[in-house]
């Protein structure tokens, strides 16, 4: 998602993670991986990007409880109505092939929507790579996506490709956006 973003010309990306809420014993139960170094995003530095692809685990066909108690903190966001008209997308990954791979996305837009951004789905722009039934892939219209497994599986090069498709398309349109409301 970032490279393909970040190969669009003049447009700057972030990466932020969101504050976890589950304790180190809980992790620890889960098998989660460890934290990385990207720093903790706060609901305020939302209104600050003129774009904003939200990447999250699915858990029982919905987002994580970590990126749903994020969003559930931008109440005074939605409030100043801060993140109107702003464009998001979503990419996501789920543990099986029946575990969400468009009920996540699904539920997702709801967040959007409460806040009316404007949702950017990857459609089928990324052509008939999506239709390929020959391995497994994740993916949908709604955006990138993978299998996660027990979190032993790597995103296939076809997600790879899909991820960075979807990064470069929607800061497209992320920078056509902005420049238009200039």
């Amino acid at each position: 998602i970032k490279k393909g973003a970040s190969s669009v010309e003049g447009v700057e990306v972030k990466v932020w993670q969101v504050p976890e809420i589950l304790s180190e014993e809980v992790l620890g139960k889960m098998g989660a991986p460890p934290k990385t170094d990207v720093p903790i995003i706060s609901p305020q530095e939302l209104a600050e990007a003129d774009g904003i692809l939200f990447g999250f685990p699915t858990r029982f066909g919905m987002m994580a409880s970590q990126m749903k108690a994020f969003f559930d903190a931008t109440g005074g966001l939605w409030r100043e109505q801060s993140l109107a008209g702003k464009p998001a997308g979503v990419f996501f990954s789920t543990g099986t092939q029946g575990g969400g791979q468009e009920t996540t996305p699904l539920t997702a837009v709801t967040q959007l929507t409460h806040h009316g951004m404007v949702f950017v789905p990857v459609g089928y722009t990324f052509g008939a790579k999506m239709f390929d039934m020959e391995k497994v892939q994740g993916g949908s219209p709604y955006g990138a996506g993978t299998f996660a497994g027990d979190g032993s599986r790597w995103p296939s090069e076809m997600e790879l490709e899909h991820a960075f498709h979807q990064g470069k398309y929607f800061a497209g349109i992320a920078k056509k956006l902005k420049g238009s409301s200039a």
